[in-house]
């Protein structure tokens, strides 16, 4: 006779009440679906490492090794070495940004700073505004501290700056609950979309006006296909609290990003950061330095623009072409993403599995909203990955699924039993 075990989870009391509250990450759920079989992934944003120079990055690498004080396998300071630091500098003021190495903190990637930034100004209740739909990435950060975030909507120039001023207005001017605003202001994720000139400066007045810290989010910014180059807010105004990462030009593996902000705010974060992992990886940010300084850097980055405006434009071609005219989506001018617009009575949470069966995945509109009701029938769609030949595919595949989900719903009209 056997006899059954039963293993009780000891540990379902003791997980903190904030933790209970975090919500997975719906692109890193679909990882591991969207590797089997005929699947085409349009769900993550994973950049084409393959078109990096492996001979440079090898000879990056070996310069961090040949270092017989073995610099780069020891402890390094919190904020990350100075000449990595400088490094991020010299990239910083290409685009117009002026600072010092000691007005920037390195990172593990950017998703670290979002974090550290949360843990270093948000208490429960605060009030935290961001575009909406935002970086569902940022979301989790945040919602670990249990913030009030207030979502503004944001179309084809960038967020509504009139529709976040009338929420200000109803907050209140210095009111303490106000922490900081955050943004994308090229290409925004998942939107696609760009914050025009006019609408940068308004922000950076409102933000002074009503006392809150404005956080810009740059992953995308050097990926510009169309276009000229537009100002970060950080060049407008230093007191901006900037996000850069080397994942999106460079190699997403190596986990080095930065945090570029007045010295008062980062001496705040220093003091997180020493708790959260004490220092980063002095080897990652030795290659880093190695790669911006001994390899010509910029054209691996027109390389990546070129591939990537192609099969930007091949995503749009197949859109214009398959999808019904009940559908509207963005058009980027650069980044990784499309924005997807669907009738309000089409769900795309639900409509998922179906797009699996179909071999093509995506990510539902309800993750880049924090209540993960609002945007139902919206969905993000990538084209930084797959091919063009396999990008015309997917969004062909999607067409179908989506198509079936109207004639669907066109049945039940005409059935009668549900009213337009």
């Amino acid at each position: 006779m056997t006899t059954a075990h039963i293993v009780f989870d000891k540990t379902s009391d003791k997980v903190a009440e904030r933790v209970k509250k975090m919500r997975s990450s719906a692109v890193r759920d679909l990882f591991s679906a969207a590797t089997s079989g005929d699947v085409i992934s349009l769900s993550g944003g994973m950049p084409d490492v393959s078109l990096l120079p492996y001979n440079a990055i090898r000879k990056a690498v070996k310069a961090a090794t040949d270092d017989q004080r073995a610099i780069a396998l020891q402890y390094g300071g919190t904020d990350g070495r100075v000449q990595t630091r400088q490094v991020f500098c010299d990239l910083m003021r290409d685009i117009g940004i002026r600072c010092k190495p000691d007005q920037v903190l390195i990172t593990t990637g950017a998703q670290e700073a979002l974090a550290l930034i949360a843990e270093t100004f948000i208490n429960p209740g605060d009030i935290i505004l961001a575009e909406g739909p935002t970086y569902l990435g940022a979301l989790q950060a945040f919602s670990a501290f249990e913030p009030d975030v207030h979502c503004i909507p944001f179309d084809d120039d960038g967020i509504r700056v009139d529709l976040l001023e009338e929420e200000l207005k109803l907050i209140g001017k210095d009111n303490p609950r106000l922490k900081f605003l955050y943004t994308i202001p090229n290409f925004q994720n998942p939107g696609g979309v760009t914050m025009v000139p006019e609408r940068r400066k308004r922000l950076i007045e409102l933000s002074h006006e009503y006392g809150f810290m404005v956080i810009e989010d740059d992953p995308y910014g050097r990926l510009r296909y169309d276009g000229g180059h537009m100002l970060p807010l950080k060049a407008l105004d230093p007191d901006v609290v900037y996000l850069g990462t080397v994942s999106k030009v460079f190699a997403p593996g190596l986990r080095t990003g930065w945090i570029a902000a007045p010295r008062g705010v980062l001496s705040k974060i220093n003091l997180v950061k020493q708790g959260a992992d004490l220092c980063g990886s002095s080897f990652d940010q030795v290659v880093v330095e190695h790669y911006f300084t001994d390899t010509p850097w910029q054209r691996t980055l027109q390389k990546f623009v070129k591939t990537y405006r192609m099969r930007r434009d091949a995503m749009l071609k197949a859109l214009d072409e398959y999808f019904p005219p009940e559908a509207s989506y963005t058009r980027p001018q650069g980044g990784f993403f499309v924005w997807v617009t669907l009738p309000s009575y089409v769900d795309t949470d639900s409509m998922l599995s179906e797009a699996l069966e179909a071999g093509v995945t995506y990510v539902p509109g309800t993750g880049f909203f924090p209540d993960g009701v609002t945007g139902r029938n919206c969905m993000r769609i990538n084209f930084s990955y797959e091919s063009p030949e396999r990008i015309e595919e997917a969004v062909k595949r999607l067409a179908g699924v989506i198509e079936a989900r109207l004639e669907l719903y066109r049945a039940f009209i005409e059935a009668g039993a549900l009213k337009v």
